[in-house]
Protein backbone atom coordinates (compact mmCIF):
# COMPACT_ATOMS: atom_id res chain seq x y z
CA UNK A 1 0.00 0.00 0.00
CA UNK A 2 1.10 4.01 -0.58
CA UNK A 3 1.58 5.93 2.15
CA UNK A 4 -1.10 9.04 2.34
CA UNK A 5 -0.47 11.95 -0.19
CA UNK A 6 0.79 15.33 1.42
CA UNK A 7 -1.69 18.36 1.19
CA UNK A 8 0.49 18.97 -1.94
CA UNK A 9 0.26 16.14 -3.98
CA UNK A 10 -3.95 15.81 -2.93
CA UNK A 11 -3.72 19.57 -5.09
CA UNK A 12 -1.64 17.68 -8.06
CA UNK A 13 -3.95 14.50 -8.34
CA UNK A 14 -7.30 16.20 -8.06
CA UNK A 15 -7.11 16.83 -11.65
CA UNK A 16 -6.02 13.63 -13.12
CA UNK A 17 -8.68 12.37 -10.90
CA UNK A 18 -11.47 13.91 -11.97
CA UNK A 19 -11.37 11.39 -15.46
CA UNK A 20 -12.32 8.99 -13.07
CA UNK A 21 -14.88 10.64 -10.32
CA UNK A 22 -16.91 12.21 -13.01
CA UNK A 23 -19.69 10.02 -12.79
CA UNK A 24 -19.69 10.20 -8.46
CA UNK A 25 -22.59 10.51 -6.30
CA UNK A 26 -23.14 14.14 -6.07
CA UNK A 27 -24.74 14.31 -2.54
CA UNK A 28 -28.41 14.98 -3.71
CA UNK A 29 -31.81 13.10 -3.02
CA UNK A 30 -31.55 9.52 -2.67
CA UNK A 31 -32.83 7.04 -5.71
CA UNK A 32 -34.82 3.87 -4.70
CA UNK A 33 -33.10 0.81 -5.24
CA UNK A 34 -35.98 -0.13 -7.82
CA UNK A 35 -35.44 3.21 -10.06
CA UNK A 36 -33.82 2.82 -13.04
CA UNK A 37 -30.37 4.49 -12.27
CA UNK A 38 -26.45 4.19 -13.21
CA UNK A 39 -24.65 2.82 -10.47
CA UNK A 40 -20.65 4.06 -10.69
CA UNK A 41 -17.88 1.23 -9.11
CA UNK A 42 -13.69 1.54 -8.29
CA UNK A 43 -12.15 -1.16 -7.92
CA UNK A 44 -8.14 -2.33 -8.36
CA UNK A 45 -5.94 -4.14 -10.07
CA UNK A 46 -7.30 -7.68 -11.02
CA UNK A 47 -10.18 -7.16 -8.92
CA UNK A 48 -11.59 -4.14 -11.34
CA UNK A 49 -10.69 -6.68 -14.08
CA UNK A 50 -12.91 -9.16 -13.03
CA UNK A 51 -15.37 -7.69 -11.09
CA UNK A 52 -16.79 -6.19 -14.75
CA UNK A 53 -17.52 -9.68 -15.31
CA UNK A 54 -19.66 -10.00 -12.44
CA UNK A 55 -21.54 -6.45 -12.88
CA UNK A 56 -22.72 -7.96 -16.27
CA UNK A 57 -24.35 -11.01 -14.58
CA UNK A 58 -25.80 -8.53 -11.98
CA UNK A 59 -27.50 -6.79 -14.66
CA UNK A 60 -29.24 -9.61 -16.16
CA UNK A 61 -31.22 -10.29 -12.94
CA UNK A 62 -31.26 -6.37 -11.79
CA UNK A 63 -32.89 -5.16 -15.22
CA UNK A 64 -32.78 -1.29 -13.86
CA UNK A 65 -29.29 -1.05 -12.67
CA UNK A 66 -26.36 -0.40 -15.04
CA UNK A 67 -23.05 -0.97 -13.13
CA UNK A 68 -20.10 0.59 -14.73
CA UNK A 69 -17.01 -0.52 -13.26
CA UNK A 70 -13.81 1.32 -13.53
CA UNK A 71 -10.76 -0.52 -13.00
CA UNK A 72 -7.85 1.35 -11.06
CA UNK A 73 -4.15 0.14 -10.53
CA UNK A 74 -2.81 -0.22 -6.96
CA UNK A 75 0.07 1.93 -7.78
CA UNK A 76 -2.43 4.97 -8.32
CA UNK A 77 -5.15 3.58 -6.07
CA UNK A 78 -4.47 5.64 -2.92
CA UNK A 79 -3.57 9.28 -4.69
CA UNK A 80 -7.12 8.67 -7.09
CA UNK A 81 -9.03 7.90 -4.14
CA UNK A 82 -7.84 11.16 -2.20
CA UNK A 83 -8.22 13.36 -4.63
CA UNK A 84 -11.73 11.92 -5.26
CA UNK A 85 -12.64 12.25 -0.94
CA UNK A 86 -10.89 15.95 -1.45
CA UNK A 87 -13.32 16.82 -4.67
CA UNK A 88 -16.05 15.29 -3.17
CA UNK A 89 -16.20 12.96 -6.31
CA UNK A 90 -16.23 8.78 -4.98
CA UNK A 91 -17.66 6.82 -6.87
CA UNK A 92 -20.98 4.74 -5.28
CA UNK A 93 -18.91 2.02 -4.45
CA UNK A 94 -15.60 1.82 -4.02
CA UNK A 95 -13.01 -1.00 -2.78
CA UNK A 96 -10.80 -0.27 -0.18
CA UNK A 97 -7.55 -1.59 0.90
CA UNK A 98 -6.87 -3.30 4.04
CA UNK A 99 -4.72 -0.25 5.31
CA UNK A 100 -7.29 2.43 3.72
CA UNK A 101 -10.30 2.25 5.51
CA UNK A 102 -9.50 3.86 8.74
CA UNK A 103 -8.15 6.83 6.97
CA UNK A 104 -11.25 7.32 4.62
CA UNK A 105 -13.43 6.66 7.17
CA UNK A 106 -11.94 9.45 9.42
CA UNK A 107 -12.10 12.11 6.64
CA UNK A 108 -16.06 11.38 6.48
CA UNK A 109 -16.48 10.50 3.28
CA UNK A 110 -17.61 6.73 3.73
CA UNK A 111 -21.06 5.33 4.62
CA UNK A 112 -21.51 3.61 7.73
CA UNK A 113 -22.84 0.07 7.68
CA UNK A 114 -26.11 -0.72 9.09
CA UNK A 115 -24.91 -3.84 10.90
CA UNK A 116 -28.41 -4.99 11.55
CA UNK A 117 -28.29 -6.45 8.19
CA UNK A 118 -24.42 -7.02 7.96
CA UNK A 119 -23.45 -9.59 10.64
CA UNK A 120 -20.20 -9.36 12.26
CA UNK A 121 -20.44 -12.63 12.96
CA UNK A 122 -20.48 -13.83 9.16
CA UNK A 123 -16.71 -12.63 8.84
CA UNK A 124 -13.68 -14.09 9.81
CA UNK A 125 -12.93 -11.55 12.64
CA UNK A 126 -9.69 -10.25 11.04
CA UNK A 127 -11.81 -9.11 8.26
CA UNK A 128 -14.07 -7.31 10.82
CA UNK A 129 -11.47 -5.60 12.04
CA UNK A 130 -10.23 -4.15 9.01
CA UNK A 131 -13.67 -2.46 7.94
CA UNK A 132 -13.77 -1.28 11.67
CA UNK A 133 -13.09 2.58 12.94
CA UNK A 134 -13.65 3.78 15.79
CA UNK A 135 -16.60 1.62 16.89
CA UNK A 136 -18.39 1.46 13.34
CA UNK A 137 -18.05 -0.73 10.45
CA UNK A 138 -17.38 1.33 7.37
CA UNK A 139 -17.27 -1.37 4.56
CA UNK A 140 -18.24 -4.81 4.32
CA UNK A 141 -15.21 -7.78 4.04
CA UNK A 142 -14.73 -8.64 0.27
CA UNK A 143 -12.03 -10.94 0.54
CA UNK A 144 -9.19 -11.36 2.67
CA UNK A 145 -5.58 -12.84 2.85
CA UNK A 146 -3.03 -13.92 5.33
CA UNK A 147 0.52 -15.45 5.01
CA UNK A 148 1.81 -18.43 5.64
CA UNK A 149 5.21 -20.38 5.34
CA UNK A 150 6.24 -21.83 1.57
CA UNK A 151 8.94 -24.37 1.86
CA UNK A 152 10.28 -26.40 -0.48
CA UNK A 153 9.96 -30.25 0.09
CA UNK A 154 12.56 -31.73 -2.11
CA UNK A 155 15.44 -29.91 -0.32
CA UNK A 156 14.18 -30.54 3.14
CA UNK A 157 14.73 -34.13 2.42
CA UNK A 158 18.13 -33.32 1.38
CA UNK A 159 18.95 -31.10 4.71
CA UNK A 160 17.45 -33.42 6.99
CA UNK A 161 13.96 -32.17 7.67
CA UNK A 162 11.50 -34.10 7.93
CA UNK A 163 8.61 -31.77 9.20
CA UNK A 164 7.57 -27.88 8.42
CA UNK A 165 9.10 -25.63 11.33
CA UNK A 166 6.74 -26.18 13.78
CA UNK A 167 7.96 -23.11 15.99
CA UNK A 168 9.99 -19.98 15.70
CA UNK A 169 13.43 -22.49 16.64
CA UNK A 170 12.01 -24.92 14.81
CA UNK A 171 12.35 -22.20 11.66
CA UNK A 172 16.08 -20.90 12.59
CA UNK A 173 17.29 -24.21 12.93
CA UNK A 174 15.33 -25.14 9.16
CA UNK A 175 16.90 -21.91 7.64
CA UNK A 176 20.55 -23.00 8.57
CA UNK A 177 19.87 -26.60 7.61
CA UNK A 178 18.81 -25.83 4.04
CA UNK A 179 21.61 -23.86 3.75
CA UNK A 180 24.52 -26.35 5.31
CA UNK A 181 23.37 -29.39 4.17
CA UNK A 182 20.96 -28.88 1.16
CA UNK A 183 23.57 -26.11 -0.51
CA UNK A 184 20.73 -23.31 -0.61
CA UNK A 185 22.17 -19.86 -1.03
CA UNK A 186 20.01 -18.48 1.64
CA UNK A 187 17.62 -20.19 4.18
CA UNK A 188 15.05 -17.97 4.60
CA UNK A 189 13.76 -14.35 2.43
CA UNK A 190 12.31 -12.18 4.40
CA UNK A 191 12.44 -8.44 3.81
CA UNK A 192 15.94 -6.20 4.91
CA UNK A 193 13.99 -2.93 4.28
CA UNK A 194 12.49 -0.54 2.60
CA UNK A 195 8.75 0.62 1.96
CA UNK A 196 6.34 -1.87 3.97
CA UNK A 197 8.72 -4.31 5.68
CA UNK A 198 6.39 -4.44 8.68
CA UNK A 199 4.31 -6.54 6.28
CA UNK A 200 7.18 -9.18 6.55
CA UNK A 201 7.85 -8.66 10.04
CA UNK A 202 4.29 -9.06 11.54
CA UNK A 203 4.16 -12.80 11.61
CA UNK A 204 7.39 -12.43 14.08
CA UNK A 205 5.58 -9.50 15.78
CA UNK A 206 2.12 -11.01 16.35
CA UNK A 207 3.36 -14.51 17.04
CA UNK A 208 5.43 -13.37 19.84
CA UNK A 209 2.46 -11.42 21.42
CA UNK A 210 3.14 -7.85 19.95
CA UNK A 211 1.45 -5.28 18.37
CA UNK A 212 1.79 -1.58 16.60
CA UNK A 213 -1.43 -0.22 19.07
CA UNK A 214 -2.99 -0.82 21.56
CA UNK A 215 -7.47 -1.40 20.90
CA UNK A 216 -7.58 2.30 21.90
CA UNK A 217 -4.95 3.34 19.63
CA UNK A 218 -1.21 3.56 22.17
CA UNK A 219 1.86 2.96 20.56
CA UNK A 220 3.24 0.00 21.89
CA UNK A 221 5.88 -0.99 19.77
CA UNK A 222 8.62 -0.93 22.30
CA UNK A 223 7.17 -3.80 24.45
CA UNK A 224 9.08 -6.58 25.44
CA UNK A 225 7.44 -8.82 22.66
CA UNK A 226 7.93 -7.16 20.08
CA UNK A 227 11.73 -6.54 20.98
CA UNK A 228 11.75 -10.19 21.61
CA UNK A 229 10.14 -10.24 17.49
CA UNK A 230 12.51 -7.63 16.28
CA UNK A 231 15.68 -9.83 17.39
CA UNK A 232 14.68 -12.93 16.04
CA UNK A 233 14.16 -10.88 12.98
CA UNK A 234 17.14 -9.35 12.63
CA UNK A 235 19.03 -12.59 13.65
CA UNK A 236 18.97 -13.84 10.15
CA UNK A 237 20.77 -11.16 8.51
CA UNK A 238 24.53 -11.21 10.15
CA UNK A 239 25.11 -14.49 9.07
CA UNK A 240 23.80 -14.03 5.84
CA UNK A 241 20.42 -16.77 6.73
CA UNK A 242 18.77 -13.61 4.68
CA UNK A 243 20.03 -11.24 2.26
CA UNK A 244 20.72 -7.87 3.27
CA UNK A 245 19.36 -6.10 0.77
CA UNK A 246 17.05 -6.85 -2.36
CA UNK A 247 16.20 -4.98 -5.91
CA UNK A 248 13.14 -3.24 -5.87
CA UNK A 249 10.09 -5.37 -7.25
CA UNK A 250 12.33 -8.55 -6.15
CA UNK A 251 10.09 -12.00 -6.77
CA UNK A 252 10.75 -14.38 -4.35
CA UNK A 253 9.19 -17.45 -6.38
CA UNK A 254 12.13 -16.87 -9.10
CA UNK A 255 14.56 -17.82 -6.28
CA UNK A 256 12.43 -20.34 -4.60
CA UNK A 257 12.39 -22.31 -8.03
CA UNK A 258 16.02 -22.23 -8.46
CA UNK A 259 16.69 -23.30 -4.84
CA UNK A 260 18.29 -20.35 -3.73
CA UNK A 261 15.52 -19.50 -1.84
CA UNK A 262 13.77 -22.69 0.03
CA UNK A 263 11.45 -21.07 2.79
CA UNK A 264 9.27 -18.02 2.85
CA UNK A 265 6.21 -16.49 3.66
CA UNK A 266 3.96 -15.27 1.31
CA UNK A 267 0.13 -14.77 0.58
CA UNK A 268 -2.59 -17.16 -1.05
CA UNK A 269 -1.92 -15.54 -4.91
CA UNK A 270 1.54 -17.46 -5.04
CA UNK A 271 0.42 -20.75 -5.49
CA UNK A 272 -1.45 -19.93 -8.66
CA UNK A 273 1.86 -18.15 -9.78
CA UNK A 274 3.63 -21.36 -8.36
CA UNK A 275 1.25 -23.62 -10.63
CA UNK A 276 1.47 -21.63 -13.18
CA UNK A 277 4.86 -20.38 -13.79
CA UNK A 278 6.91 -23.14 -12.85
CA UNK A 279 4.89 -26.46 -13.27
CA UNK A 280 8.32 -28.55 -12.80
CA UNK A 281 8.24 -27.20 -9.14
CA UNK A 282 5.07 -29.57 -8.72
CA UNK A 283 5.11 -31.62 -5.76
CA UNK A 284 8.19 -30.30 -4.30
CA UNK A 285 6.97 -27.49 -2.56
CA UNK A 286 3.85 -27.22 0.37
CA UNK A 287 2.31 -24.55 2.73
CA UNK A 288 2.37 -24.21 6.41
CA UNK A 289 1.19 -22.36 9.76
CA UNK A 290 2.76 -19.34 10.62
CA UNK A 291 5.55 -20.81 13.38
CA UNK A 292 4.91 -20.71 16.89
CA UNK A 293 6.56 -18.67 18.92
CA UNK A 294 3.49 -17.88 21.85
CA UNK A 295 1.43 -18.83 19.27
CA UNK A 296 0.57 -19.07 15.53
CA UNK A 297 -0.75 -15.41 14.11
CA UNK A 298 -0.26 -13.99 10.99
CA UNK A 299 -1.20 -10.92 9.29
CA UNK A 300 -4.07 -9.89 7.38
CA UNK A 301 -5.01 -8.07 4.08
CA UNK A 302 -7.74 -8.06 1.77
CA UNK A 303 -10.16 -5.83 0.46
CA UNK A 304 -13.92 -4.11 1.61
CA UNK A 305 -16.21 -2.50 -0.12
CA UNK A 306 -17.45 0.79 1.07
CA UNK A 307 -20.03 3.54 0.01
CA UNK A 308 -19.68 7.15 -0.35
CA UNK A 309 -21.30 9.43 2.08
CA UNK A 310 -22.31 11.46 -0.83
CA UNK A 311 -23.60 8.32 -2.82
CA UNK A 312 -27.41 9.40 -4.37
CA UNK A 313 -27.27 5.20 -4.97
CA UNK A 314 -26.79 4.07 -1.15
CA UNK A 315 -30.12 1.23 -1.68
CA UNK A 316 -28.77 -0.08 -4.85
CA UNK A 317 -25.04 -0.22 -3.23
CA UNK A 318 -26.01 -1.71 -0.43
CA UNK A 319 -27.48 -4.46 -2.92
CA UNK A 320 -24.59 -5.15 -4.91
CA UNK A 321 -22.56 -5.16 -2.45
CA UNK A 322 -24.71 -8.07 -0.43
CA UNK A 323 -24.32 -9.85 -3.47
CA UNK A 324 -20.60 -9.91 -3.36
CA UNK A 325 -20.04 -10.55 0.10
CA UNK A 326 -22.94 -13.15 0.64
CA UNK A 327 -21.88 -16.78 0.95
CA UNK A 328 -22.57 -17.58 -2.87
CA UNK A 329 -21.29 -14.39 -3.92
CA UNK A 330 -17.88 -14.95 -2.07
CA UNK A 331 -17.46 -18.67 -2.80
CA UNK A 332 -17.93 -17.61 -7.08
CA UNK A 333 -15.65 -14.98 -6.56
CA UNK A 334 -12.49 -17.55 -5.19
CA UNK A 335 -13.72 -19.54 -8.08
CA UNK A 336 -13.15 -16.64 -10.44
CA UNK A 337 -10.25 -15.14 -8.82
CA UNK A 338 -8.88 -17.31 -6.19
CA UNK A 339 -9.16 -14.62 -3.34
CA UNK A 340 -10.41 -16.03 -0.24
CA UNK A 341 -13.74 -15.28 0.82
CA UNK A 342 -13.87 -13.16 4.43
CA UNK A 343 -17.45 -14.41 4.72
CA UNK A 344 -16.93 -17.74 6.80
CA UNK A 345 -19.90 -19.49 5.31
CA UNK A 346 -18.15 -19.64 1.50
CA UNK A 347 -15.90 -22.33 2.97
CA UNK A 348 -18.11 -24.93 4.28
CA UNK A 349 -18.70 -26.51 0.09
CA UNK A 350 -16.95 -27.26 -2.72
CA UNK A 351 -12.65 -27.03 -3.07
CA UNK A 352 -12.81 -23.94 0.20
CA UNK A 353 -14.00 -26.91 2.44
CA UNK A 354 -12.04 -30.12 1.38
CA UNK A 355 -9.07 -28.95 -0.60
CA UNK A 356 -5.80 -29.57 2.09
CA UNK A 357 -4.26 -26.02 1.31
CA UNK A 358 -7.10 -24.74 1.64
CA UNK A 359 -7.53 -25.89 5.22
CA UNK A 360 -4.63 -24.59 6.15
CA UNK A 361 -4.86 -20.76 4.58
CA UNK A 362 -8.52 -20.94 7.22
CA UNK A 363 -6.72 -22.45 10.05
CA UNK A 364 -4.75 -19.08 9.15
CA UNK A 365 -7.09 -16.58 8.77
CA UNK A 366 -9.10 -18.06 12.16
CA UNK A 367 -5.97 -16.29 14.39
CA UNK A 368 -4.81 -13.73 11.48
CA UNK A 369 -4.43 -9.81 12.63
CA UNK A 370 -5.37 -6.82 10.94
CA UNK A 371 -3.15 -3.86 11.41
CA UNK A 372 -5.03 -0.99 12.92
CA UNK A 373 -7.50 0.70 11.73
CA UNK A 374 -5.45 4.20 12.61
CA UNK A 375 -6.05 7.63 9.97
CA UNK A 376 -2.04 7.44 10.28
CA UNK A 377 -1.26 3.90 9.64
CA UNK A 378 1.00 4.64 7.10
CA UNK A 379 2.97 7.29 8.62
CA UNK A 380 3.19 4.72 11.65
CA UNK A 381 4.41 2.14 9.70
CA UNK A 382 7.09 4.16 8.08
CA UNK A 383 8.60 4.32 11.39
CA UNK A 384 8.62 1.11 11.96
CA UNK A 385 10.31 0.41 8.87
CA UNK A 386 13.31 2.59 9.82
CA UNK A 387 13.28 0.52 12.36
CA UNK A 388 13.63 -2.83 11.37
CA UNK A 389 16.09 -2.03 8.35
CA UNK A 390 18.39 -0.27 11.44
CA UNK A 391 18.45 -3.77 13.07
CA UNK A 392 18.70 -6.19 9.87
CA UNK A 393 21.75 -3.59 9.05
CA UNK A 394 23.30 -4.04 11.91
CA UNK A 395 23.27 -0.22 12.95
CA UNK A 396 21.19 -0.66 16.01
CA UNK A 397 19.98 -3.04 18.79
CA UNK A 398 16.40 -4.47 18.33
CA UNK A 399 15.75 -2.47 21.50
CA UNK A 400 17.16 0.85 20.52
CA UNK A 401 16.15 0.75 17.52
CA UNK A 402 11.74 0.69 18.80
CA UNK A 403 12.58 2.89 21.61
CA UNK A 404 13.02 5.09 18.73
CA UNK A 405 10.28 4.20 17.10
CA UNK A 406 7.87 4.15 19.60
CA UNK A 407 9.07 7.80 20.61
CA UNK A 408 8.46 9.02 17.23
CA UNK A 409 4.77 7.85 16.95
CA UNK A 410 3.50 8.64 20.09
CA UNK A 411 4.07 12.09 18.41
CA UNK A 412 1.48 10.95 15.91
CA UNK A 413 -0.90 9.52 17.68
CA UNK A 414 -1.44 12.22 20.49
Amino acid sequence: MRRPATTASIALTVASALTLTACGGSGGAEVAADAKQTLTVWAMGTEGEKLADVAKAYQKTHPNITVKVTPVGWDVAHQKLVAAAAADKLPDVVQMGGTYLGEFADMGVLEPVDTKTVKEGDFFPAAWDQVSYDGKAYGVPWYVDTRVLYYRTDLAAKAGLETAPATMTDLRTAAEAYQKKAGTKWGLSIQPGGLDTVQSFYPFLYSAGGELLTKDDKPVIDSAAAVKALENYGSYFPKGLSAKSVRPGYDVTKDFNTGSVPMFFGGPWIMSLLDDNYPDLKDKWAIAPVPTDVSSVSMAGGSSLAISADSEHKAAAKQFIASLTNAQGQADWYERTRDLPANKAAWETGELATDANLKIWRKQLESAKTPPSDPKLTEITSKVDTAIEQVTQGRSSAKDALDKAQSQIEGLVR
